[in-house]
């Protein structure tokens, strides 16, 4: 028995209860606080035909709904659940705050009642593969993992499953972190680079949303940082617990490296190699990375056996550089999890060469000159659709070097005939490539969507 988490529950019941945002987080919120009998309602800009038969659950649980344009008029409550899709800093949340009303996320009811040890990935490049390979190395050591987050799953709504002894692996966008003030026993921060400013007022809003990982830690944690990105390597100074820096071939006082092609561990003056660069299977060197952080989080519970058994073993997660099929000897990779440049430029260094690439999607804001050089390297056809394509080909022609000859730029109308346009251009040897660099709402729902279409019109080809 949970005394302090049913003392929660009973306090909530003679509250209003107001959820803002219907989605994966807080639909089985609704759930949860409704079955222990709090009054719940569930707010949300989309229509009721929009959101479909999600409507008529949270009906049958006995919640109410205020649906459309207008959601938030006159809406009173005396506490706030906001789904990360909701901007932490919007009129009515700075509104409700100023009036005393209780604004939180399902993340920060997470970390104020889980029992157990938790790990958190952020980044802005990076976090879905490397919370995977975290929870991976965790589970062949034999702890009972609980992985969610920003990653897809709701971890508050199974609080009650959850024991001391098990750990979760949590992955944090920065409109999770925004609003944290506890953080994680183990923080690990990838990369910070220009993303989501669509949405944050500024880069600096952004940058102080991803130090909230480590920014509440204390003296008995311990914090991951990339040695070789300038942002997070200068948070270094401000790491209150162990610090493990990640890096390639400068070996760190305490953290992993990559020496030649063995990974390296360095812990408490100790060095320990860890495993051999060909025993990961996902390619790239953003992977090489992915893992050296991985370790540098788990180094202290995960033997290096379980560690390389995962290296040889693990494929990689959907829409992450998915092999979808090889056809006429084209092979044709489903990346559409690639929502800024950065991800692109990893994947195009995975690939290197014979590449047609399919690219764009909705406009965050994020500058796109940044991959014009490895376009220009590695990939022979270009091919754009959604708002950005004007963006990305303003980009890549005004790219030192562009040669339209050697590069043709085509902007089409929808997925299917970008597909269409590359198998028509590919021969045997080539990589057709699905790496937006942008989010997908002005076509799609999610990128989750976008990749399981592109993956459908693959296979009937």
């Amino acid at each position: 028995m949970n005394t302090r988490l049913d003392y929660f529950f009973n306090s909530l019941r003679e509250k209003r209860v107001v959820l803002i945002g219907i989605g994966i987080s807080n639909t089985p919120i609704a759930k949860l606080l409704l079955k222990k009998g709090v009054k719940v309602t569930v707010c949300d800009r989309k229509t009721e035909e929009q959101l479909g038969e999600v409507c008529a659950q949270i009906r049958s649980w006995g919640g109410q709904l205020r649906l459309g344009e207008g959601y938030l008029d006159g809406l009173e409550a005396d506490v706030i659940i906001r789904a990360p899709g909701i901007y932490f800093h919007n009129e009515f949340l700075e509104e409700a705050r100023r009036k005393g009303t209780v604004v939180t996320s399902e993340m920060e009811l997470f970390f104020d009642f889980c029992p157990c040890k938790i790990y958190a990935v952020t980044g802005s490049v990076g976090k879905t593969t490397t919370t995977t390979i975290l929870a991976e190395m965790l589970k062949k050591q034999g702890k009972l993992v609980h992985v969610g987050g920003n990653i897809g799953r709701a971890l508050f709504p199974i609080i009650e499953e959850i024991s001391p002894s098990d750990v979760a692996v949590v992955e944090l966008s920065s409109f999770q972190l925004i609003s944290m003030r506890k953080s994680p026993d183990v923080a690990v921060l990838l990369n910070v680079v220009p993303n989501h400013l669509d949405i944050h007022k500024d880069m600096e809003e952004y940058i102080s949303a991803k130090r909230n990982i480590f920014a509440h830690q204390g003296p008995f944690s311990r914090c991951v940082l990339n040695a070789e990105n300038e942002l997070t390597a200068s948070f270094a100074s401000e790491i209150r617990g162990e610090r493990m820096m990640f890096g390639h071939e400068v070996a760190p006082m305490n953290g992993v490296y990559c020496s030649g092609d063995s990974i390296v561990l360095v812990r408490n003056g100790v060095t320990t190699e860890i495993m051999n660069r060909s025993d990961i299977r996902l390619p790239g060197e953003h992977n090489l990375e992915n893992y050296m952080a991985a370790i540098a989080a788990c180094a202290d519970v995960v033997d290096p056996q379980n560690m390389r058994a995962v290296a040889r073993e693990f494929a990689g997660v959907e829409h992450r550089q998915e092999l979808v099929r090889e056809l006429d000897g084209v092979k044709y990779i489903n990346d559409s999890k690639a929502t800024t440049p950065e991800s692109t430029i990893c994947a195009l260094k995975a690939y290197e060469k014979n590449i047609i690439l399919i690219a764009g999607g909705y406009d965050k804001h994020t500058p796109f000159d940044p991959m014009s050089r490895d376009v220009l390297t590695s990939v022979k056809r270009l091919i754009l659709i959604g708002v950005t394509a004007e963006q990305i080909e303003k980009a890549v022609k005004s790219a030192p070097g562009y040669d339209p000859e050697k590069l043709p730029i085509h902007k089409v109308a929808s997925l299917e005939e970008a597909v269409l346009r590359a198998r028509s251009a590919a021969v045997p040897g080539d990589v057709v490539l699905l790496s937006p660099a942008c989010a997908s709402f002005d076509m799609f729902k999610s990128f989750e969507e976008r990749g399981k279409i592109f993956k459908e019109i693959v296979n009937k080809l």
